[in-house]
């Protein structure tokens, strides 16, 4: 069976293994733990194809123990039980180190059976886990372990991933082997921080070269656009690639930077996930713009309306449209305060009785609402009368508070020159 080209050239030192250098820099605690032999249980959290398994390899090198692989998506309880039945023997005479791919899908149980082995020293745990671990891995186990943060790997140390990879290819091909001088450089980009997904890359690019008229292979750049398409960006529906999409998405129409906001809102029409932008652009209208301009709300609903009633690709423009008000308009966040507020009294039970002339007509009363004593605004000076609305517990207590846009100070004008200092 042939071993992919990722596998074969894995990196067999921590020098040679690109990217996070946050982790591996000469002096970094991991790097230290590493070179000192440290035993110690770990947790690698990050994207794929971003050195977590390479790192693994090689720190079961640097130990003296037995290593055994498992993937949790195949994997069960008894298979982890056959791999400690070896423990102490003459299989794992020093104990067992356990990489322990996709940790998420193990489930509660099934993490908890492997805090036995980890308390009695015959188990050094090694998982990884492309979602958050704080989310997905049982407490206990984390409490024993140590969280180390993988991330994308830049462009310019995939690079370096992919001349390795085709020096590799080059030296293997029966015949003369080159490439266009773009080609490296896209290749490394259009991965998308993924390192085994760019040397994949390489691989189907030289399988897929044809000879030109000299009888050399060329490696050209259109081919490797072909080879590449849409793989740049990590999107996995439901998981932390599309949460933290549609954070930036919000928080850049909060920010008012509507050329980050495009941005965001493309990786979603990539992806081909109208529902998650849509909902992010009609709370942004609420939450973020709120009564500086509250006809957002309005034009917001039409185009996602629009959006799905046209589907991709033409939803692109009336969402980008969308993004464009939202970022550029004037921002409030009273509604959010003031609705926060009101609701944080009512859960800390803080209500009271509706008073009594608010309440609706009861069996003991006869006639109209002011027999309850109600004061009908509409027939007082300007559709309004000073009376009391919140229960007596809460009476004077100010929920909302005047943003100072130019919509929500024409309105406090307006109800100044009405009420005076109560409003």
């Amino acid at each position: 069976m042939r071993q992919p080209l990722a596998d074969e050239i894995r990196p067999q030192t921590l020098d040679d293994v690109v990217g996070q250098e946050h982790l591996l820099a000469p002096g970094a605690v991991l790097r230290r733990l590493i070179e000192q032999g440290a035993e110690a249980n770990m947790v690698f959290y990050g994207p794929s194809g971003t050195g977590k398994t390479t790192l693994a390899n090689i720190i079961a090198k640097r130990t003296q123990k037995a290593l055994r692989r498992l993937n949790a998506t195949t994997a069960s309880l008894s298979d982890v039980k056959d791999i400690m039945a070896d423990a102490g023997t003459l299989l794992a005479p020093g104990g067992i180190l356990l990489y322990l791919d996709e940790i998420q899908y193990f489930n509660k149980k099934q993490q908890q059976s492997l805090l036995e082995f980890m308390e009695n020293g015959k188990l050094t745990l090694i998982a990884s886990t492309t979602e958050n671990p704080y989310f997905y891995v049982y407490g206990a186990l984390l409490s024993r372990s140590t969280v180390f943060e993988f991330k994308a790997v830049p462009a310019r140390e995939t690079e370096r991933a992919v001349l390795r990879a085709l020096d590799i290819q080059r030296q293997r091909s029966p015949l003369p082997l080159d490439w266009d001088p773009a080609v490296p450089g896209y290749l490394a980009t259009s991965c998308g921080g993924d390192v085994r997904k760019a040397i994949n890359a390489v691989e189907l690019l030289v399988q897929a070269a044809r000879p030109g008229d000299g009888g050399a292979l060329r490696l050209t750049l259109p081919d490797a656009e072909a080879v590449s398409q849409r793989s740049a960006m990590r999107y996995d529906k439901g998981g932390d690639a599309m949460y933290d999409a549609a954070s930036a998405l919000m928080k850049s129409l909060r920010g008012s930077d509507p050329d980050a906001a495009l941005h965001y809102l493309a990786r979603f029409l990539e992806a081909g996930d109208l529902i998650t932008p849509c909902r992010r652009l009609l709370c942004s209208a609420c939450e973020d713009i709120g009564l500086a301009y509250p006809q957002a709300i309005a034009i917001v609903k039409a185009c996602v309306d629009t959006a799905f009633q046209l589907g991709l690709p033409e939803a692109q423009l009336p969402l980008a449209q969308a993004a464009i008000l939202l970022a550029t308009a004037p921002k409030s966040n009273s509604v959010v305060a003031s609705i926060g507020a009101a609701w944080g009294d009512v859960k800390a039970g803080k209500t009271g009785d509706v008073p009594r002339h608010l309440q609706n007509v009861h069996a003991d009363t006869t006639g109209f609402d002011n027999v309850q004593h109600y004061l009908y605004p509409h027939d007082f000076p300007r559709h309004w009368v000073d009376q009391q609305y919140l229960p007596d517990a809460l009476a004077g207590r100010k929920y909302y508070t005047w943003g100072d846009n130019k919509t929500e100070q024409a309105a406090r004008a307006y109800w100044e020159g009405i009420k005076g200092d109560r409003a």
